[in-house]
């Protein structure tokens, strides 16, 4: 398999990585939490000027803790799409800019792809066909994973993805930025059978409900209700108490999803990608129902989870391998289905 140096900058951290053979040999991810954190979420134009003062330092950390020299690199990865247009391009720039410099093929890579590819680094010797649950900021999706470059999206969220929810449920409840982290911790000193919330259902036009898409408007709203109530009676709002209610209840909706998707389309291997794949909870549940239907799930590590270029270097990699290399004319995406992600290659 090819070495690659990957750069990732579709939202908030500005990442570069080197991958041999599903191996990683760097992994270099400078985050933006602590400028955002004041604005209870991302600032786009932010986030694409700290791209633009970051990305050098973080790709010649990637490099030099790789040990590897130019010689060596196969190939240059980079997220094209979806994502902040910004801050893509910024990543798209110093990408084009290496591969015409070092003579080296370019290979767009689609950021929930990568995400996708971030099991591969834990699990080497996985192989489709398997579901991917992919659970982030921008994006709740059941995904059947059928080879590189191939892919049906069989659920998704029609409102909020699920860590949008847990953002703005973090901001109501006064937790800080970013939601996910702080819920799940001051979760723990709750109960999570304290207040019944709803899971959200989608309808379907001759009846019944979708069985795999998502909906987390209606939750979010319920919180916001339940938060208000408390304030407007001038009782303390009992937060550790709401955010394990909220948490579970997500939880419990990805896992009845995802376990029924699996099962229905003949899938015994569920892997679990994006930033609420961290989530202590939603582990516990998805673990102990697949466990339940002899289900095997698949957890990145935490630093995996989140926003890298490790997985996008894995990515690029399986693509490299089979001819499919980018024009350099590739252009940034802010929105672009997984289906598409073939539409970023020239073969």
């Amino acid at each position: 398999m090819a070495t690659v140096l990957a750069i990732e900058t579709s939202c908030d951290e500005t990442a570069a990585a080197v991958v041999k053979k599903r191996h990683i040999l760097s992994n270099i991810v400078a985050s933006q939490i602590a400028i955002h954190r004041p604005y209870g979420g991302v600032v786009p134009e932010v986030a694409s000027r700290q791209h633009v003062e970051s990305i050098n330092d973080v790709i010649a950390a990637a490099l030099s803790q790789a040990r590897v020299d130019w010689d060596q690199i196969d190939g240059i990865a980079v997220t094209s799409a979806p994502g902040l247009v910004g801050a893509l391009l910024v990543g798209l720039t110093a990408a084009k800019t290496l591969a015409m410099l070092h003579h080296k093929p370019l290979i767009g890579v689609h950021h929930l792809e990568g995400h996708i590819h971030a099991s591969y680094l834990q699990n080497p010797d996985l192989s489709p066909p398997f579901l991917c649950l992919l659970v982030s900021g921008g994006h709740t999706s059941l995904i059947k994973v059928e080879d590189c470059g191939q892919y049906q999206t069989l659920g998704q969220t029609r409102d909020d993805a699920a860590g949008e929810a847990f953002d703005k449920v973090a901001r109501l409840l006064d937790l800080g930025y970013p939601g996910g982290p702080a819920i799940d911790l001051i979760a723990k000193n709750g109960n999570p059978q304290a207040f019944p919330l709803p899971e959200g259902k989608i309808s379907l036009p001759e009846g019944g409900y979708h069985p795999y898409d998502s909906s987390f408007s209606g939750l979010k709203t319920a919180v916001l209700r339940l938060v208000e109530t408390h304030r407007r009676q001038a009782n303390a709002v009992p937060v550790a108490d709401v955010a394990a209610s909220f948490q579970l209840t997500v939880a419990r909706a990805l896992t009845r999803r995802t376990i029924n998707c699996a099962l229905n389309y003949g899938l015994s291997t569920i892997a679990v990608g994006g930033g609420v794949a961290a989530n202590s909870i939603l582990r516990e549940q998805l673990l102990a129902s697949a466990q339940q239907h002899h289900l095997q799930v698949l957890f990145p590590p935490i630093n995996l989870c989140t926003d890298n270029a490790a997985m996008i270097a894995c990515a690029g990699a399986e693509h490299l391998d089979r001819g499919h290399t980018s024009p350099l004319t590739l252009g940034a995406l802010s929105r672009m289905p997984i289906s598409q992600v073939m539409d970023l290659y020239q073969v």
